[in-house]
């Protein structure tokens, strides 16, 4: 039985579908142009068209797709680019799941720590409530789309994931040019806490709770030691045997160069703790982010 997975040529899905061969599990990947390979299916959520055909009867779905957060300046066009490409999206996806006659047992759908807006130094868990903000507001419309599946008898959790460290991509990823010439700084205050999951413990988390059927609804893809943004800063430098510029970057700064994405996605904190992860028994394999650097640069 097939896991269908979108998204998969990103930074999380192109570390994932190799893991789930290796636990056994045929792949087929929705791609959005022509299929080229065996493994490769169509669908175009901007046009509203998926191939019925290649989810009958899967045993899971994995959904990863949606424009990147931070790749290009939030001009009006692109926070709707933004918009569109999760909520329209996984309503697409869920529509057609809810349409078939041999349905899934799983929905993992992505979503984000920015749902709980800047929460300071508090540590929270999935039971904490959705914050303020763009970021918050895009995550809660995200979650409510893939939660309908659950209306069709479908299991539906919610990947809210903190900052994943890997070398290949993502937010780490457009910070180590900076930090190899010996230029990262603290941002804003450096108090604000960053929740962050190397690369190897995200895949692992959700092959776990594609496994275990008892887990639902959000699940907080973090490792349980978040840390500050002055602190992140420190260790890489040390990971990467560079010095640091020990003045912070103002936030007024940020805010001038990058916008409100600086405002959203930067200077707010984030001190998640991966309650669900830890009660259902899932073991970190890096729990220091020193040891999580050390393994992924």
């Amino acid at each position: 039985m097939a896991i269908i997975v979108t998204g998969a040529s990103g930074l999380l899905g192109s570390a994932l579908v190799p893991a789930l061969r290796a636990e056994g599990w045929e792949v087929v990947r929705l791609v959005r142009r022509r299929p080229r390979e065996a493994d490769e299916a169509f669908w175009d959520p901007a046009e509203q068209k998926i191939d019925q055909a290649a989810l009958e009867g899967a045993q899971a779905v994995v959904h990863l797709a949606g424009a990147s957060v931070g790749d290009r300046r939030w001009t009006p066009a692109y926070k709707r680019e933004l918009v569109a490409s999760r909520v329209q999206g996984t309503r697409v996806l869920v529509d057609a799941i809810g349409a078939l006659s041999g349905k899934p047992e799983v929905l993992l759908s992505a979503s984000g720590v920015d749902f709980y807006g800047d929460t300071g130094d508090r540590v929270i868990d999935e039971s904490q409530g959705k914050g303020s903000g763009f970021l918050a507001d895009l995550c809660g419309r995200w979650e409510g789309e893939a939660r309908r599946a659950g209306e069709a008898g479908v299991r539906a959790a919610q990947m809210r994931t903190g900052l994943v460290l890997s070398e290949k991509g993502g937010a780490l990823g457009r910070m180590l040019p900076i930090f190899r010439i010996g230029l990262g700084a603290p941002l804003g205050s450096g108090k604000q806490y960053w929740s962050w999951i190397a690369v190897d413990d995200w895949v692992g988390a959700a092959v776990h709770v594609l496994k275990n059927r008892d887990i639902t609804g959000p699940v907080n893809f973090t490792s349980p030691s978040p840390v500050t943004n002055a602190e992140f800063t420190r260790t890489l430098g040390k990971a990467l045997r560079r010095g640091t510029v020990p003045i912070p970057v103002p936030g007024f700064a940020l805010s001038a160069g990058l916008g409100e994405f600086a405002r959203e996605a930067l200077l707010p904190g984030h001190r998640v703790e991966p309650r669900k992860l830890l009660d259902s028994g899932y073991v970190f394999a890096h729990t220091r982010l020193d040891e999580a650097l050390s393994a992924v640069l």
